[in-house]
């Protein structure tokens, strides 16, 4: 479960500011795995729901006079009573089951774009911004090389010419085959963006899945992530996928 989930499913928007901190620390133990918190640990969260900074002195007194807390292992850490947690397990378990859920923000894909589309698209989009977020890089290359030739084929076979990319046998030609095709396929009729961004994306995939002494960094990522998210949108137009 996402924060900003959390933070709809408890009502934070209705606690007060110790209420909150409860139940921001309560998330950080279920999710995160962080039994004991410092105060710009709680402080992070309430910057990440974009709600009122509290004034740091105030609120780390308020923690240490709580019942709800107790003293954590050093200087400047606290954790969950024993018996608040207790109460808080029982009444928000979902919090803590684990899922397939993948969680992400709309950090290369934002959500609006491929919800509603198709359950692997989703699912495909969701793992991009999730690898991402969690600095998996070479993964997420690789992710989203491969959303790109999936929706290309996918705007071919709307179009009704998948045949233009397909081998002798039937089988679909290799990425940089179709990529080839789709920069001069009048019927396909990509923007002159995307067609000079396929062999960009194209590359950043292969070198992370067979390149071997080569290691994707953020700006390998970030520096292409605007062309790709409009190519993305053009071709999930292309297919049919969105309006």
């Amino acid at each position: 479960m996402n924060l900003g989930k959390y933070s709809k499913l408890v009502d934070l928007e209705a606690k007060n500011e110790l209420q909150k901190c409860l139940y921001f620390a309560f998330y950080l133990k279920a999710t995160k795995e962080v039994f004991e918190f410092s105060v710009s640990d709680i402080v992070d969260v309430f910057e990440k729901l974009h709600f009122s900074k509290p004034n740091l002195s105030r609120l780390k007194k308020n923690i240490s006079s709580s019942r709800d807390f107790v003293r954590g292992s050093a200087a400047g850490l606290y954790k969950i009573h024993g018996k608040a947690l207790t109460k808080l397990e029982k009444d928000i378990p979902e919090v803590s089951e684990k899922s397939e859920e993948i969680i992400s923000d709309d950090l290369i894909l934002p959500e609006s774009l491929f919800m509603g589309t198709r359950g692997f698209i989703e699912s495909l989009s969701k793992q991009i911004n999730a690898s991402y977020e969690n600095n998996l890089f070479d993964g997420c290359a690789v992710l989203m090389r491969r959303l790109l030739e999936i929706l290309l084929i996918l705007s071919y076979e709307k179009k009704g010419i998948e045949s233009q990319i397909k081998n002798s046998d039937g089988s679909y030609k290799l990425l940089n085959g179709i990529a080839a095709d789709a920069k001069t396929n009048s019927t396909l009729g990509l923007s002159r963006n995307t067609k000079d961004s396929l062999e960009k994306f194209r590359l950043v995939g292969n070198f992370s899945a067979h390149k071997i002494y080569y290691t994707a960094k953020r700006k390998d990522i970030s520096g292409i992530s605007q062309e790709y998210r409009a190519s993305i949108e053009e071709l999930l137009y292309k297919a049919g996928l969105i309006k």
